[in-house]
């Protein structure tokens, strides 16, 4: 399958229908996000990396664009989105086998764990035991961090059941954020690339898993594709033990992360 030129007056982001069958995905408009936060500091030129877009509401194009990609999850379909980071494949987090077939799309160690991802903070309550100040969560979220905390029993069990874990993220981008909300429970989220390959920022980058795909949403690139700082991926950081912190991945947010939990919350790092 190919990406054809949207439309007259579509934007060039859009909607994929990936198809196995090798057509011609059908287009609909849809939106832009944005580069990783520590990577612009580092020396990348602010138009480098699209700015996100007015929140969906205000576009009638939106809609139509957050219904399908709302109807493909419930049915039990895997849906590529971009976030804040990298492109990433969603599926919702309590639909046991939704889950199982992401796995089986990235050919996933079936032990390495999904994050989940939620539209506002508030909603982090519902599946996690909260043990720092909501004040921090909003310090870091939305934005290019993911939080481990210790997942409660409104979550799906059949999600990573070998730990008491659970990654959280919120990314800083409207259309994730908006479908989020539209789903009843939280989305599982995982990069759109086969395991152990680089992270993609565009969706050229991944057409190979377009036919296992229900949609791909399209929303142009979400970072520099010459920048490796820009395929990091999140931050990932450990808060399920009070007072501590532990950097599980660095990512690309590191910096601005752990100045945070430092300085403003005088965490320390589990080891010291």
């Amino acid at each position: 399958a190919s990406i054809a030129e949207p439309p007259a007056g579509l934007t060039a982001a859009c909607v994929a229908m990936a198809t196995a069958a090798g057509n011609t995905p059908r287009l609909l408009p849809g939106g832009s996000g944005r580069g990783c936060s520590d990577a612009e500091g580092a020396g990348g030129p602010e138009g480098a990396r699209p700015v996100p877009a007015e929140p969906p509401s205000l576009s009638p194009g939106w809609a139509e664009v957050l219904a399908a990609a709302a109807g493909a999850l419930q049915a039990g379909g895997l849906v590529a989105v971009p976030t804040d980071t990298v492109y990433g494949v969603a599926c919702l987090a309590q639909d046991s086998r939704a889950v199982r077939s992401i796995y089986g799309l990235k050919g996933r160690n079936g032990r390495k764990p999904l994050a989940i991802c939620l539209g506002d903070v508030e909603h982090i309550y519902r599946y996690c035991h909260v043990n720092v100040p909501d004040e921090l969560l909003r310090d870091l979220l939305p934005g290019p961090v993911t939080l481990v905390l210790k997942r409660s029993e409104e979550l799906n069990k059949d999600l990573n059941p070998f730990t008491s874990l659970v990654g959280v993220r919120i990314p800083n981008h409207p259309f994730i954020r908006e479908l989020a909300r539209a789903c009843s429970g939280p989305l599982a989220l995982t990069s759109a690339n086969i395991s152990s390959q680089a992270s993609t920022l565009t969706v050229s980058e991944f057409q190979d898993l377009w036919p296992q795909l229900s949609l791909v949403i399209d929303g142009g690139p979400v970072g520099d594709v010459q920048s490796p700082e820009c395929r990091l991926g999140s931050t990932v950081v450990d808060l399920s033990v009070s007072g501590k912190y532990t950097i599980i991945r660095p990512g690309c947010a590191l910096q601005s992360t752990v100045e945070i939990l430092r300085q403003k919350y005088g965490l320390v790092p589990e080891s010291s």
